[in-house]
């Protein structure tokens, strides 16, 4: 096994563990729910292998809707955000995916927070769409997809520079 993969595993296993225990528990104002454990399909390598994102997306999702009962929501929607994330990457990027020069968990620039902001934003809109499931809660759905994001993006950011490693 080579680091990487245990890397991802670690990664998967503490995320989960994260969002389970402490962010399913909140939801202020009836409109924020954080969901930083897709953090595991942002951060993912990119020259890693896309049929094992896609599957580790599924499991991810599926162990959410377990412990959220859900039904399916969680997991199409992660994914959703596994398989457009190389177009996310390209409109993110451009030039620098095609020769997969990214490293995500590095200083935010404009590059990484649109990439990150996309993704959440995909992710969030899929979960809540499903989860309404009707056309006349629409402002429902934009009203939590815009505050889950926001809160999302900066537990996200937050999360990336305290896992970030030390550069000696």
């Amino acid at each position: 096994m080579n680091s990487a993969l245990l890397v991802n595993i670690f990664r998967f296993i503490m995320l989960l563990a994260v969002q389970i225990v402490i962010f399913n528990n909140m939801n202020f104002l009836g409109y924020i729910s954080p969901f930083p454990y897709i953090l595991y399909i942002i951060l993912y390598p990119v020259n890693s292998n896309k049929a094992g994102l896609i599957i580790s997306s599924f499991l991810l999702g599926l162990t959410m809707d377990m412990f959220c009962n859900s039904g399916g929501i969680h997991a199409t929607a992660c994914v959703i955000l596994a398989y457009y994330r190389p177009y996310i990457f390209k409109f993110s990027f451009g030039l620098s995916y095609e020769y997969q020069t990214i490293k995500l968990n590095e200083s935010l620039t404009p590059e990484r927070f649109s990439f990150i902001l996309v993704s959440v934003l995909i992710h969030h809109i899929v979960l809540f769409v499903l989860e309404a499931f009707q056309f006349m809660f629409i402002w429902d759905v934009l009203l939590r997809t815009l505050f889950s994001s926001i809160f999302t993006i900066i537990t996200s950011i937050i999360i990336i520079y305290l896992i970030k490693p030390n550069k000696r």
